[in-house]
């Protein structure tokens, strides 16, 4: 669940540098690895420093190991790792800086994860140094496994692992910050006029939850498509599974695109443009049942649609309800694809099934059954609704990131900037609408939000980018400009790109609730 502000080309035939995790100690003096000066140990209250490591790239041309990607164009850097640990915890958590060794420009930014990972990825921190920023990241001690699971959550007693639960949550970003200022002013021999944060999906969750806990941890703060309301989100995610299980129909993807062609053709003209995209998704009102006894063309084959077919998507859209019929959460919005939540897959020899999606499926076995082996398959709607409640008594308070209450992020001088795709088939639109929305009333109306807040809603665009419409070109530098200058944007230059990377067109989206 994460944007990249910068897009990595990957480049054959060229020589690789490898950029190791290493927690070994760093030396006295210069550390040996081509000429990077040692870094003073930070210091963190409650946390004891274990490790630090300093390692030196030459820049130019670099291999990602975190990903398998070349990429051009990195400059010379110093790589820092900090390994911190919290008494009785047991934690080791890894706090990773890249330092531009020429033209630093004076800032500092941190950088968020995705899914159950608070960060430390390589390729997070190569667009941030390119621009000459002092980059960090952060894993939070949770080593998330390749296959995405958060295989850290449970003790061997089967308990959650509340430490890390808490670093994940909150506590390894405010840490993150701690020392990446303090190793930034002792590499460059001062601090960083400014701090920034940016991230999407999980680090947009991070973003907003730094300015609900921390707010003088940053100047400025980009949370894109933020994963908040996280209690509530990740289990509206498993809806369209149980839909689809009590109906006992799985219709395929092409059955569940035909709908969603239907909503576009029906709706795309209704903000006066013909273009492919639904611009106001919200207020579609295509009526799935419209295509029942219809007939199409999948893989070559005719499929006729059901009424069975059209309750479920009507059902998606709708969202989540209680067994008594009181809304829960938010749905998909119409024109949004519906995989990965409503993914079904087929096996060669028997019937199709669902095929969930791994966030919502891994917070239901890790974090509300604690069983790893657990069948989310069995879940009808009367223990859909048990999870939904146990999720948010559980752990609304730890992770629910929705506080509306900004009001020492404010009085901090900070400046928030929001962008969410109204395509995006992961966070819900309409939550990140609400939490806005919730913030306004709270901190005295639109306009006083605005003086610190705004939102930009991006029609037709997906889950951190992606889909057909206008995705945000620079969002970090509109940012830039309105904490150092005093400009606040009302429009966000956005960028459309076809097949290829051919035939860019350019727009601009307008802040909430300003429809450009």
């Amino acid at each position: 669940m994460r944007r990249l502000s910068a897009r990595l080309k990957a480049l054959p035939m060229l020589a690789a540098l490898v950029l190791p995790a290493t927690e070994a100690p760093a030396p006295a003096g210069l550390d040996g690895a081509r000429g990077c000066p040692a870094v003073a140990r930070p210091q963190v209250p409650g946390a004891r420093i274990l490790t630090v490591a300093v390692a030196g790239h030459p820049g130019g041309v670099a291999f990602l190991s975190d990903g398998g990607h070349l990429v051009t164009g990195v400059p010379a850097f110093c790589d820092v790792t900090v390994v911190l640990t919290h008494p009785g915890a047991g934690d080791r958590v890894r706090v990773r800086l890249w330092l531009p060794r020429t033209r630093w420009n004076g800032r500092f930014q941190a950088v968020g994860g995705g899914g159950f990972s608070a960060g430390g990825s390589e390729r997070t921190l190569i667009p941030a140094i390119r621009g000459g920023y002092a980059a960090a990241s952060t894993d939070a001690g949770d080593r998330t496994a390749s296959s995405g699971r958060p295989d850290w959550a449970l003790d061997p007693d089967g308990t959650v692992n509340e430490g890390l639960l808490t670093n994940f949550a909150y506590r390894s970003v405010h840490e993150m910050s701690i020392v990446g200022k303090q190793v930034t002013a002792g590499f460059y021999g001062r601090p960083a006029a400014y701090s920034y944060w940016n991230g999407c999906s999980t680090g947009g969750r991070q973003g907003l939850m730094e300015a609900q806990r921390y707010p003088s941890d940053f100047d400025g703060i980009v949370a894109a498509a933020p994963a908040i309301n996280w209690d509530r989100l990740t289990v509206a995610q498993f809806w369209p599974q149980v839909v689809m299980h009590d109906a006992g129909v799985y219709p395929t993807a092409c059955a569940f695109d035909a709908f969603n062609r239907a909503a576009i053709s029906a709706c795309d003209a209704e903000d006066g443009v013909t273009d492919g995209i639904i611009g106001r998704p919200e207020r579609c009102a295509f009526d799935p049942g419209t295509l029942v006894g219809r007939t199409i063309v999948c893989h070559g084959r005719r499929v006729r649609i059901g009424q069975a077919d059209a309750d479920i998507v009507r059902k998606i859209w709708d969202g989540p309800r209680s067994t008594s019929g009181r809304q829960l959460w938010y749905g998909l919005l119409r024109g949004t694809p519906f995989t990965p939540l409503a993914a079904t897959t087929k096996s060669p020899f028997g019937p199709r099934h669902g095929a969930p999606f791994p966030v919502a499926d891994n917070w239901i076995k890790y974090f509300l059954e604690q069983r790893p082996g657990f069948d989310t398959s069995t879940i009808g709607h009367v223990g859909f609704e048990r999870l939904f409640q146990r999720s948010r008594a559980r752990y609304h308070a730890v992770m629910g990131t929705d506080d509306p209450d900004l009001s020492a992020f404010r009085a901090a001088g900070g400046k928030l900037i929001t962008w969410q795709g109204l395509a995006d088939r992961v966070v819900f639109p309409q939550g990140t609408i609400d939490y806005r929305r919730r913030v306004e009333a709270f901190m005295g109306g639109a306009d006083a939000t605005d003086r610190f807040y705004r939102v930009f809603l991006a029609p037709g665009v997906g889950h951190c980018g992606g889909g057909p419409g206008p995705v945000p070109i620079d969002p970090l530098a509109a940012l830039v400009d309105w904490v150092e200058h005093g400009h606040a944007p009302d429009r966000l230059p956005a960028a459309t790109t076809g097949a290829m990377g051919r035939n860019t067109t350019t727009t601009d989206l307008c802040r909430y609730p300003q429809v450009c």
